[in-house]
């Protein structure tokens, strides 16, 4: 049976302010700090921070099925926002994450002064256009209302797909950092900025609305049949990491997990298990 610690935003941002993250452990308790780096103590489990899915559903079946041969201890962490996932490998109370791509790293890093690092790429969750009022996307007119991440990496991300399928004009150049103020031309349509995790609950609120590929899962929602308009694969910088604290690339666990995670194994259950909603990102798998 898979331990996994759910989180959820609100409880883990208050846990955070008043006892230092005390969901992943606090400074006087040192059980709960991790050693990582090459020196690393490898009979100790490797703590992940994850997002429910379909990040510790991958982990979950590492762990069952992968981590044990390879004589890796795997602990499963999740965690429904952001955040708190990145704040706690900084410190030390979890070491690694999986929930994020390589644009939202780096601009974490930069406006948090942290210093995480990407030791492999896993998967590809393409962002989409859901309604639960239009069949296609033809269908949405002037007037309407699409809701959008507020992060900046994920709006300006949606803000790009809208624009690739005619609905807005985005300023010459302005790429994936697109906020609201760089449509030129928003031909009509209104925009309502939310938190990525809450998107999906806004569906009956909206006309539309653009949701990442985790959230979309959580909410029941199948990518490849219900988006009516998915990001294309090729080519897409926004695949998931794993990521670590500079200077814990070389921990031996890290280093068996990435490799776990980029095996056959695992390439074929992310294909059966998301049927297109997920891809794999790491191409063939590692060899020994």
């Amino acid at each position: 049976m898979r331990k996994n610690i759910k989180i959820t935003a609100a409880a883990a941002a208050t846990a955070a302010l008043a006892f230092g993250l005390t969901a992943c452990g606090t400074d006087s308790d040192p059980a709960s700090k991790s050693e990582t780096g090459a020196g690393a103590d490898t009979s100790k489990a490797l703590v992940v921070a994850a997002s429910p899915t379909p990040h510790a559903d991958i982990l979950g079946f590492v762990k069952k099925n992968l981590a044990a041969k390879a004589g890796l201890k795997l602990e499963v962490k999740e965690f429904t926002d952001y955040v708190l996932p990145n704040t706690a490998t900084e410190t030390g109370q979890v070491d690694a994450n999986f929930f994020q791509h390589q644009p939202y790293l780096d601009d974490f890093n930069k406006k948090n002064n942290t210093h995480l690092v990407s030791v492999g790429t896993v998967h590809l969750e393409p962002l989409g256009l859901y309604s639960k009022k239009l069949k296609e996307l033809g269908d949405i007119k002037p007037g309407q209302t699409v809701a959008v991440p507020n992060d900046t990496t994920n709006e300006g991300r949606a803000l790009q797909l809208l624009a690739e399928n005619g609905l807005i004009t985005l300023k010459a150049g302005v790429g994936t950092s697109a906020k609201l103020s760089d449509i030129t031309d928003k031909k009509g349509l209104e925009f309502k900025e939310l938190e990525a995790a809450t998107v999906p609950r806004a569906l009956n609120d909206v006309d539309a609305a653009v949701i990442n590929g985790n959230y979309a899962i959580e909410a029941k929602l199948k990518p490849s049949d219900d988006a009516l308009v998915l990001e294309k694969a090729e080519d897409n910088p926004y695949a998931n990491i794993i990521a670590v604290k500079k200077g814990n690339e070389k921990d031996p666990r890290v280093e068996k997990l990435v490799k776990l995670l980029h095996s056959d194994e695992v390439k074929k259950f992310i294909e059966d298990r998301y049927q297109g909603s997920v891809i794999p990102a790491f191409g063939t798998a590692a060899k020994s």
